[in-house]
């Protein structure tokens, strides 16, 4: 298996399973008479981030780990997004950017050095392999259950079939 047949389909299963989570958390707040902005800004307990920032943190998992690890510019995006609509364009706009990943440009960067921001005025560097299975993988996993944790928490009749993004 390739580094980019290990990076760029994982990120793509779960961007495109979000983007059919938040269409069954649309669907169940115009069925249910909720007001998105109270799904939207739902957590799983307060301390935790809500529903939009996980979705962002999904989408900057995703496209600045696959800029990283083949040395691409970083790109940047606000978190601006409000609608479950606006949410839905930000996933497929981080979609579109990996699907433009060539797998050439992942040759070698399993052995490659990433630098990476770790905390305030703090950077870390590591392996582009263990980049990618210590920190950017996990990172973008943890915050695509707890999206899907969030939106079932509630009510949202979604199933592991949809966190796979197999229904």
């Amino acid at each position: 298996m390739s580094f980019y047949d290990a990076v760029v389909p994982a990120y793509l299963q779960m961007l495109n399973s979000l983007t059919g989570l938040l269409t069954k958390a649309e669907a169940h707040c115009a069925a249910k008479k909720v007001d998105p902005s109270v799904l939207l800004g739902s957590r799983l307990f307060p301390d935790m981030l809500p529903l939009s920032k996980q979705i962002q943190l999904v989408s900057d998992f995703a496209a600045k780990g696959c800029a990283r690890l083949t040395h691409s510019d970083v790109p940047t995006t606000p978190d601006t997004e409000k609608t479950f609509e606006e949410l839905k364009q930000r996933l497929a706009k981080t979609i579109d950017y990996v699907k433009s990943f060539k797998p050439e440009q992942f040759e070698g960067a399993e052995s490659k050095d990433v630098t990476f921001p770790s905390g305030p005025d703090k950077t870390t560097t590591l392996k582009g392999q263990q980049f990618l299975s210590a920190f950017s993988l996990p990172n973008f996993y943890f915050h695509c259950a707890t999206a899907h944790g969030i939106l079932r928490h509630n009510g949202v009749e979604i199933g592991k079939r949809d966190f796979m993004g197999l229904n």
